[in-house]
């Protein structure tokens, strides 16, 4: 556990923390996007690999999202792409990458890719309200994640998204729901 990987894994949890503050969908990509970066020196680092591995396919999945409709792409095909892509990645995990395909590793491995998969939902959604929503998943896959690879960032960025989920959510969501109904 290197000192510069736990700084990364910081970096990398101030980005996406300040990410559900935002207003916009695309600018919550964006944090996302930047702390994903961070993040896949830090699990590689720590020698989480699948970690390591879902956040680049996190950078290219923010930044599709991010520009979805020039691209012209359906939603649903968006997310059955990604689906896909994390699937290789964990087979390739125990098969490229030489993690021992035990119960333990075959059940920890898959962990991220449940928060993934919600996550990438959450993104082909319309509204940054979805996005906060599928975080209330997502982070809780990752915390488990990051607790047994022992990113000190990683854990808590997750823990911290999940209190700034909330606080969003309660702020943009809940209040201004129920200010519009009051205008």
């Amino acid at each position: 556990m290197t000192v510069t990987a736990q700084i990364l894994g910081i970096i990398g949890m101030a980005l996406n923390i300040l990410s559900f503050q935002f207003k916009s969908k695309k600018n919550i990509l964006l944090g996302q996007l930047l702390g994903s970066v961070a993040f896949v020196a830090n699990m590689f680092m720590l020698g989480a690999i699948m970690g390591g591995i879902l956040n680049i396919i996190g950078i290219a999945r923010a930044a599709v999202y991010m520009d979805k409709e020039r691209l012209k792409i359906s939603p649903k095909a968006l997310n059955l792409l990604f689906v896909i892509v994390y699937l290789v990645s964990y087979v390739l995990v125990f098969t490229v990458f030489g993690k021992t395909p035990n119960a333990t590793n075959l059940l920890v491995e898959f962990i991220p890719i449940i928060g993934m998969t919600v996550m990438t939902f959450g993104f082909s959604g319309k509204s940054a309200r979805t996005v906060r929503l599928c975080s209330f998943i997502n982070s809780p896959c990752w915390l488990v994640y990051n607790c047994i690879n022992l990113s000190i960032g990683g854990i808590l960025c997750e823990i911290f998204s999940i209190v700034s989920s909330v606080s969003a959510f309660i702020r943009l969501d809940l209040k201004g729901k129920a200010e519009k109904k009051e205008a």
